[in-house]
């Protein structure tokens, strides 16, 4: 019997093993997404809201949708993250980065440096920048896309992974262009795909809670409609752990599932866990400490099961739960590793401590230790290289780049961070 056969077996095994000792009704459900069916919000939340044996059932089965879905492969794109101003006037409360104009420690960088990084990137083999950054009160209104044709002047061939659609929002605000004409001009300018941040979670209620500046979810919806439309990819998001319920999870969900249904548009979904040390929402008492491993694995979970059929990848974010939480998430539904990153300045303002570089061989190696096969790939999970065997790694190369120092990969143990 070879190697993915055996797995296949092993968990075949586990899958009837969790679903024969979970509780009826949380069974009920599981063999529903199993048999292909759509679950709907009262499934949803009873699933969230698992534990002991019906959150090992709810992992076995997001388990086993993924790899039905996608294989045992386990996705990375080398790329790099290029925060370009902390100045912010949006105040959100969740977020440890933003900076007003005056501050000492504000910066924001010339056209010139962000194509300098992004060469830097270039030359270690990144095939895509992500580049967002806060609202300046000041910004022109074609800043974003003058540094859009400053990059893919110099490096046409770079997939530009760019503005959230509070970006957007803005740069159609400061134009005073229709939002679908602003959007076809940045994609015309080289615009590849668009973050799907600024989410949160998609509850206006909510919203006001953590930023009142935020865009409202209606407003979120057309951004990335609208985007869809003209063939722009977008990711999308949902940030928990702070003052959000279950239920917003899965109504966040299935609001996501919806817009794929109707476009799919969504290249992936990211869960990202509140990091909550140096935020105003959490030293003011207004949130709870970030989320714990259970909670985690929950959310990755009930990501893959209830986004089944619609957002087929499922990324975890290791700059936010740390590498060990990480491959746990890669076995409870998730599939891909994100981002080399190679710098990140706004999980590491609030307080997040994983680092800022995960380098292609170490990927290779944290995947292999789960007994999955790593792969290379494009922003839009074009496959570009698979791994099958350490033997058909290229030699590793010292990186061009001096990374920030940071603490070593801190492995998750009890309780929040």
């Amino acid at each position: 019997m070879n190697l993915l056969a055996k797995n296949e077996t092993i968990s075949k095994g586990t899958l009837e093993n969790a679903l024969s000792l979970c509780a009826p009704g949380t069974r009920e459900s599981l063999e529903a997404v199993l048999c292909g069916k759509e679950l709907f919000f009262e499934q949803g939340l009873h699933l969230a809201t698992a534990e002991g044996a019906d959150l090992q059932a709810l992992v076995a089965v997001a388990d086993h949708l993924r790899r039905e879905t996608v294989g045992q492969a386990v996705t990375y794109v080398v790329n790099r993250n290029i925060n370009f101003t902390n100045v912010c006037f949006v105040g959100c409360s969740f977020c440890g980065f933003g900076r007003g104009p005056q501050a000492a420690d504000a910066y924001s960088l010339s056209f010139e440096e962000v194509v300098r990084r992004a060469q830097e990137a270039w030359d270690c083999g990144a095939t895509e920048v992500c580049i967002q950054g806060g609202l300046r009160r000041d910004l022109d209104g074609f800043f974003y896309r003058d540094l859009l044709r400053a990059i893919k002047r110099v490096l046409p061939a770079m997939h530009v992974h760019a503005f959230s659609p509070m970006e957007i929002d803005y740069g159609v605000l400061k134009t005073g262009l229709p939002l679908r004409d602003y959007l076809q001009m940045m994609k015309d300018e080289g615009l590849g795909s668009i973050p799907g941040t600024a989410a949160e979670v998609l509850d206006d209620h909510i919203r006001r809670q953590l930023s009142p500046n935020k865009l409202p979810v209606a407003r979120w919806v057309e951004v990335i409609t609208t985007a869809h439309e003209l063939r722009i990819p977008t990711t999308s998001t949902m940030m928990y752990g702070h003052v959000e319920e279950p239920a917003d999870w899965v109504r966040h969900l299935l609001l996501l599932r919806s817009i794929q249904k109707r476009t799919g548009g969504f290249t992936e979904f990211v869960p990202l866990g509140f990091i909550h040390q140096n935020t105003r929402l959490y030293k003011h008492g207004g949130a709870r400490p970030g989320a714990m491993r259970d909670e985690h694995l929950r959310v990755h979970a009930l990501s893959r099961v209830l986004l089944h059929g619609a957002i087929c990848n499922v990324q975890v974010s290791w700059v936010k739960l740390g590498i060990e939480t990480s491959l746990a998430c890669l076995q409870a539904g998730g599939n891909d590793f994100g981002g080399t990153l190679m710098e990140e300045n706004i999980s590491k303002a609030a307080g997040a401590t994983f680092g800022e570089y995960v380098s292609p061989e170490e990927f290779r190696a944290y995947v292999r230790k789960i007994g999955r096969v790593p792969a290379e790939r494009s922003t839009t999970y074009k496959i570009r290289r698979t791994f099958e065997r350490p033997e058909d790694d290229p030699p590793p190369a010292p990186p061009a780049l001096r990374f920030a120092p940071s603490e070593a990969h801190i492995a998750y143990t009890e309780g929040a961070y």
